[in-house]
């Protein structure tokens, strides 16, 4: 393991996950630039797990994280700039001498900061990881996608979309069509705008909460409508430039509150990789008829993208079919990507903004890893925000790092500021052990109403 990282992962105390100073030599990694300054945007766990890797970087000079939270305060400075800001971000860059910008949430990508900054002479020298706003529609757009896939040849499910002006043939089409069918909302709902009905009654209900009703506002003013495919589910990783792509470890995320997957959706209730059902077969079929004609497509059809690609897949039989795509890396998949990948990651994203992936590679850990989210009382409804967070200055384990996912820090106190609050994220020797230790620190952490799921990686334990 290198050395950075064992450093790294020896440095973690529970209170956060702690940053490590720059390391003075960098082993397997190789870059002839450094004291990068790098803005990330974003305030989720997702972002500080990438601050954490990002810091420990030879190359990182100053690390800012907008807006951040509690815990990505420890891995650099946090700064109050709205990441749907792109002036005040745009000159925030040009006064600190930031030379690179990762954007970790995907609204900023869909409203297309992006070409803002390509657009503008001064900030065209930034490096934005990200894809162009048409690269984004990839995730903005749910009929975007499928006509994409639809045009590239790759599996997914069959599908017809619906607006207002064609309603009524909406309702009569999902009359008759076969269950349980799946709903989803066109645009960004933040992750609540997909329904699998297991009724024609639902179904039509749906149909019309989210058409007339506007259910999800612009979100939802046209509608997907799918075939249900039946199978398990995990998710994939690369970074692209466009032309050349790495693959970077899977995951597997569990989106339902309840155990046993039972319950509504959440943005997610903890992740594991590696997944055991994708073997070097499954996974080549990935490769072959899903990222090699997705990448060839963005090529092909002239769309601007360098940056993270997100391909949500379910295993059906022996073969792999698209669910959706989405810019961004996930949450909290990026909880257990980021500890199995070994590469420096900032030397990694400044070869994908130089375009020089094809002379990349990536580096996983053998271990495997899990993250058990620590949610607020009541979500993924309502919930209360402003609850001490205790048992984050107690214990020191190693192999264990506990990121922030909506926390603030006031008086010298960790509260909560969200409905996912902490990510607890543990290596091990396979799955049932990283679970088990993450599962053994929660159980020193506590807030009113804390909440949280013991079944993570619940079919390999």
């Amino acid at each position: 393991m290198p050395a950075i990282l064992t450093a790294a992962i020896e440095s973690v105390s529970l209170r956060s996950v702690g940053c490590p100073n720059r390391p003075s030599q960098i082993g397997i990694y190789a870059s002839n630039s450094y004291d990068m300054n790098v803005l990330l945007l974003g305030s989720g766990g997702r972002e500080h797990a990438l601050a954490w890797k990002i810091r420990q970087s030879a190359l990182c000079g100053a690390l800012y994280i907008a807006p951040g939270n509690a815990g990505t305060a420890q891995c650099g400075t946090n700064v109050d700039l709205d990441p749907l800001d792109f002036s005040a971000l745009g000159r925030f860059c040009l006064e600190q001498s930031v030379r690179m910008m990762v954007v970790g949430p995907e609204e900023p990508l869909v409203r297309g900061i992006v070409d803002f900054f390509a657009a503008d002479a001064a900030l065209q020298q930034i490096a934005v990881i990200g894809p162009s706003a048409r690269g984004a529609q990839l995730e903005g757009s749910k009929a975007f996608a499928k006509a994409f896939m639809q045009r590239h040849g790759i599996p997914t499910a069959d599908y017809r979309e619906f607006d207002l002006s064609n309603y009524s043939a909406g309702v009569e089409y999902l009359k008759t069509h076969a269950l349980p069918v799946v709903l989803k909302a066109d645009g960004l709902a933040a992750g609540k705008g997909v329904v699998i009905a297991q009724s024609h009654l639902e179904a039509i209900a749906e149909l019309e909460l989210m058409l007339p009703y506007a259910k999800f506002g612009e979100a939802s003013r046209k509608v997907v409508v799918e075939e249900y495919l039946d199978g398990i589910e995990l998710s994939l990783f690369v970074v692209t430039d466009g032309n050349d792509y790495l693959i970077l470890p899977e995951a597997k995320d569990y989106k339902r509150i309840g155990e046993g997957d039972t319950g509504l959706n959440t943005g997610g209730m903890g992740a594991v990789s590696p997944v055991p059902f994708a073997d070097a077969a499954f996974l080549e079929k990935v490769r072959t008829r899903i990222v090699e004609p997705t990448i060839q497509g963005i090529r092909q059809e002239g769309i601007e993208y360098r940056g993270f690609l997100f391909i949500g897949l379910t295993k059906v039989g022996d073969d792999p079919y698209v669910i959706e795509y989405n810019c961004r890396m996930g949450d909290p998949e990026t909880e257990v990507v980021i500890l199995r990948l070994q590469n420096d990651l900032l030397a990694l994203l400044q070869d994908l903004a130089a375009g020089r992936l094809a002379a990349s590679q990536v580096h996983t850990d053998p271990r495997a890893a899990a993250t058990v989210v620590l949610v607020s009382g009541g979500y993924p409804g309502p919930y209360e925000k402003g609850m001490e967070v205790d048992g984050l200055d107690i214990l020191r384990e190693d192999d264990v790092l506990v990121f922030h996912a909506g926390t603030q820090e006031q008086e010298q106190k960790i509260l909560t500021s969200g409905g996912r609050v902490l990510a607890v994220s543990a290596y091990g020797e396979d799955i049932p052990g990283a679970v088990r230790r993450s599962l053994r620190i929660i159980d020193f952490i506590g807030f009113d109403g804390m909440y949280f799921r013991r079944d993570i990686g619940h079919e390999f334990l």
